[in-house]
């Protein structure tokens, strides 16, 4: 075997398996379409509600795995889609975004991803919009691609079950989410589809359609979440998400805020580091390395991914001078904030103010800072959670 045929095996077996959760029909079936060399169209849809996050950058880098490899990607902007809002994991129902809303947030798509994927040169990843078949498909096509699912089907949903035993609405435009997001599939006439694991449904609805419709066989790869603790995904649903517009600072401490157990699925999903050296870390943390040291390579890397490698080295600089490097006594007070207190609640209790007053001068001047170079500027937001914050120059409160 020639050093380029064992590259494309090894190139294929990471993108069958690095941050994979589900391959449809088969693990077995996409490794024979991948090894025959012929071409294969595949699709990432994204819905523009929200600036991109960390989490697309798990779908993308696969994406662009794809695209390393020869094969024809697109991606579609759900500019439709977007607008009746995707109940996926929603347990209310979720706010319809109106056509301006859509387009501006639509704007920044490409450039952000223009980050991992090529859009130009040989072989230029294509971005396509799924208005451009949903603003002319007649309610007589619609109701045609209806009779290709059942309500039982749709009623299996975790987040429509819930609902309907907690006695919450479930609204008709939610139910037909997923019929209009399959149909992607089916314009588009693709050779597969890829997506985070909490799209599984609404891509495997596309995968019936296309098998229906066309007559094709459409595979479907699913890719891990990224998930905290509590089993809570990194979205910008559940707050506690890393913005592509963020700052280099603000991107590094906020790795550096997450939890020991994030740090291997970080590196596997989040990073370009081989799985050998994944591998070697995961060891090392088994063997009692100190995790603080190995975030702060994790927290480099992802910086370096979502900025570059000179704003990552910058970033690691400030962060260790303001909070690691002496500057911060071993003995900082540490503060739990309590259900429903404040910045202002949490500073004026920790006893490193002298009042109220003094604390509400402190965030309305800026003078009170996160460790993920955030500054409080309104006294009566919700208090952090899970951070270190810098009141002034010299005082420091750590938040459990």
């Amino acid at each position: 075997m020639s050093v380029s045929q064992h590259d494309r095996q090894a190139a294929i077996t990471e993108l069958l398996t690095r941050g994979v959760e589900a391959l449809y029909p088969s693990a077995e079936y996409l490794r024979e379409r991948l090894e025959s060399d012929v071409p294969l169209s595949l699709y990432l849809g994204i819905d523009p509600t929200g600036p991109l996050h960390l989490g697309h950058v798990v779908v993308l880098g696969k994406l662009a795995a794809f695209q390393k490899l020869g094969h024809r990607v697109i991606l579609l902007i759900g500019d439709f889609t977007a607008m009746i809002g995707d109940p996926t994991d929603k347990t209310a129902t979720r706010h319809s975004l109106s056509r301006e809303e859509v387009r501006v947030n639509q704007g920044r798509y490409c450039a952000e991803a223009a980050r991992f994927l090529r859009f130009d040169g040989e072989n230029p990843a294509e971005v396509r919009s799924n208005s451009e078949w949903h603003d002319t498909l007649t309610f007589e096509r619609v109701l045609e691609l209806a009779s290709h699912l059942t309500v039982d089907q749709l009623l299996k949903r975790d987040m429509f079950e819930r609902r309907s035993r907690e006695r919450k609405p479930i609204y008709l435009h939610e139910f037909l989410y997923p019929l209009m997001q399959g149909y992607d599939s089916v314009a588009l006439e693709v050779d597969g589809e890829i997506g985070a694991s909490d799209q599984t449904f609404n891509m495997l609805v596309g995968r019936t359609l296309e098998k229906q419709l066309l007559g094709r066989e459409k595979f479907v790869l699913t890719t891990k979440l990224l998930t905290d603790p509590a089993g809570r995904k990194m979205s910008k649903s559940e707050g506690n998400v890393i913005w592509l517009s963020d700052t280099p600072d603000e991107q590094f401490g906020k790795v550096m805020r997450w939890p020991d157990t994030m740090i291997v699925p970080g590196f596997e999903l989040c990073t370009e580091l081989a799985l050998e050296e994944i591998e070697a870390i995961r060891n090392e943390l088994l063997g009692g390395a100190n995790p603080r040291d190995i975030k702060l390579r994790l927290a480099r890397a992802i910086t370096a991914r979502l900025s570059d490698e000179e704003a990552a080295r910058e970033a690691e600089t400030r962060f260790l001078a303001t909070f690691t490097e002496g500057e911060m006594p071993e003995d900082a007070p540490e503060i739990a904030p309590e259900d429903g207190e404040t910045a202002l609640d949490v500073l004026a209790r920790s006893g490193l103010v002298s009042s109220k007053n003094e604390a509400r001068r402190l965030i309305e001047s800026g003078a009170v800072e996160t460790d993920a170079g955030e500054r409080l500027t309104n006294p009566q937001a919700s208090a952090p959670r899970s951070s270190v914050l810098r009141i002034g120059k010299r005082r420091f409160l750590k938040i459990r």
